[in-house]
């Protein structure tokens, strides 16, 4: 079993007691919360390292960092090779794209994350509500108007919607 899929049994295992795992959880985001303010203060420079030297990094054992690495895989430039079978030799880039990032944190919920005080140093209020805002809009479905049976049809062809395209076949 790669380091992953065994994150993946670990965290999301339904036969586990829910404190049990309200407390992993816990952990997890207490760990997450300092790795992001530590990356987030100098938001330009690309961490990179194995699973193993980047757990040392932000203090942290592999199976921690495994799970962040899973996390934030869809905020980063490149993403890594985390489903390839990932090793503790692996070698992973952190370089992350700020706007993503941010928006990823708001679609997760985490708002322990997205507000955060170094994102005020990235952007200013007026921009991280934008994207907040982008972000919860993005899921926001929106109907057109209803065409009418006797409107024009809107494919073109100056008949009536119901003697055009609206007719039963």
């Amino acid at each position: 079993m790669g380091l992953l899929e065994e994150w993946r049994t670990t965290a999301y295992n339904q036969e586990e007691a829910p404190e049990t795992l309200q407390k992993f959880w816990d952990a997890y985001f207490a760990v997450e919360k300092g790795i992001y303010e530590q990356l987030l203060a100098d938001p330009k420079t690309e961490v990179k390292g194995t699973v193993k030297e980047l757990a040392d990094r932000y203090k942290t054992d592999v199976m921690t960092m495994v799970g962040f690495l899973d996390g934030i895989d869809e905020s980063l430039i490149t993403p890594n090779p985390i489903a390839d079978n990932l090793t503790e030799d692996t070698v992973c880039s952190l370089a992350f794209d700020t706007g993503r990032l941010y928006k990823n944190m708001v679609d997760a919920k985490a708002d322990w994350l997205y507000n955060l005080p170094q994102w005020d140093a990235i952007y200013s209020k007026e921009e991280q509500k934008k994207l907040y805002l982008e972000q919860k809009k993005s899921h926001t479905v929106v109907k057109g108007k209803k065409i009418g049976r006797n409107d024009p049809c809107p494919c073109g062809s100056g008949k009536k919607y119901k003697n055009c395209c609206g007719r039963n076949k």
